[in-house]
């Protein structure tokens, strides 16, 4: 197993940034990027960009940049990219059903091993190429399947039971789509998708920019994706939650 590196969570959370950008760079078939180019496609400045690669040991030559092919190969094997994880997404409502259809993740190293739901009007029920299969069958699915990540998705009432399974069947990542915080142990790592958390913060940022100023513009910690709409909680069991948003360093290799 490979020996964890000090990264600072912030740099973590563009890691996904810069291996999107340079996927899009590598299908034109760019040899080179410069910190300034990467840091355009990433919506970060460029010095964030040297700095944050410095943590994966890489610094570019001067005059020429980042050989791209390589750059994405650190930062994918970095993000745990190099192979596919398994998941499976519980609660399939309109959201789960929106999530199991998204083929993002199979484009990205994720493939979707299984959808499950307590409901049993749902129980048979074929999403794309899946059948919803009941709850009681996760921790089966989990073993058979090598599942890395569970996916919640369910209304917030149930989110903790689920959280509780998926953790007892040895499941260690979650991503929790649900608008609840989730109590788990310390060696679980957790990231929380609260799409009306994020509205608000940017509702802030509108309210308070001034709309007449010719270069007002919004952080660029505010890009959206699933990375900036992501905010992580990683308590230990029975420790009281709060609203953190520091990504939770230990989804490093999940990314």
């Amino acid at each position: 197993m490979r020996t964890p590196r000090r990264i600072p969570e912030v740099t973590i959370a563009r890691l996904p940034l810069y291996h999107r950008g340079l996927v899009d760079l590598a299908k034109t078939h760019s040899v080179t990027v410069s910190s300034e180019e990467l840091a355009e496609l990433a919506g970060v400045n460029a010095a964030k960009v040297r700095k944050d690669l410095s943590y994966l040991g890489t610094y570019g030559t001067r005059g020429v940049g980042y050989d791209v092919d390589n750059l994405l190969h650190q930062i994918s094997r970095e993000l745990g990219l190099t192979q596919n994880w398994p998941v499976v997404i519980v609660g399939i409502g309109n959201l789960g059903r929106a999530l199991a259809g998204y083929g993002g993740f199979s484009t990205r190293g994720f493939e979707v091993a299984a959808l499950l739901d307590s409901d049993p009007s749902k129980r048979g029920q074929k999403v794309g190429e899946l059948v919803v299969r009941p709850t009681s069958e996760l921790a089966e699915i989990v073993k058979a399947r090598a599942v890395a990540i569970g996916i919640i998705a369910t209304p917030a009432p149930a989110a903790q039971a689920v959280a509780d399974q998926l953790v007892a069947a040895g499941v260690s990542s979650l991503l929790n789509f649900s608008p609840t915080l989730l109590v788990v142990p310390d060696h679980v790592a957790v990231r929380r998708v609260d799409l009306a958390l994020e509205l608000q913060i940017l509702s802030f940022h509108h309210h308070h920019r001034d709309p007449t100023g010719p270069d007002a513009e919004y952080p660029d910690e505010l890009s959206i994706g699933l990375g900036a709409l992501s905010a992580s909680v990683r308590p230990r069991r029975g420790a009281a939650t709060t609203g953190s948003v520091r990504p939770a360093t230990k989804c490093r290799g999940l990314a």
